[in-house]
């Protein structure tokens, strides 16, 4: 289990002493507490076996920190463009393996012949389903686009 992995991890960063890795798993758990708070979802050990939550999760800190990358070096800061690449790194390592492009347009192609998909109207539908079968495991900006061109 993710939660479990991620306890895991934070303490042999601690025992290794490891900082930046200590930190950012501080931080993805903090996200998953304050997820489960505001979904008021705590089973009785104060926490939720939902994998897909946590690697939601995950995702969103990814598209945070790479929106932090393109801002730090717009700003010419580029020392914290790196520690925001590290910790990518960091959280990366807890997520399923990415689909790679070709990946992403075989599957949204599925997608569209399974939903019978025939115009921009679908993109929602198309969208929800990837959403649903592929969570954390692909880009879904990209998925969008490939989405949008197969039916336009």
């Amino acid at each position: 289990m993710l939660r479990d992995d991620l306890k895991e991890a934070m303490k042999d960063a601690m025992r290794a002493k490891e900082s930046r890795k200590l930190s950012t798993i501080r931080l993805i758990l903090a996200a998953i507490k304050e997820r489960d708070i505001a979904d008021r979802t705590l089973d009785d050990d104060g926490n939720r076996d939902d994998d897909a939550i946590v690697t939601e999760i995950l995702s969103k800190m990814v598209k945070q920190r790479r929106d932090s990358i393109k801002a730090y070096e717009e700003a010419g800061r580029c020392e914290l463009a790196e520690q925001e690449r590290q910790e990518i790194t960091i959280i990366e390592a807890f997520l399923p393996a990415q689909l790679s492009d070709s990946d992403i347009k075989t599957v949204c192609e599925a997608i569209v012949a399974e939903l019978g998909a025939a115009g921009l109207k679908d993109i929602g539908r198309c969208m929800g389903a990837l959403k649903a079968k592929y969570a954390g495991q692909m880009d879904f900006a990209k998925a969008s686009v490939t989405i949008k061109g197969l039916l336009s």
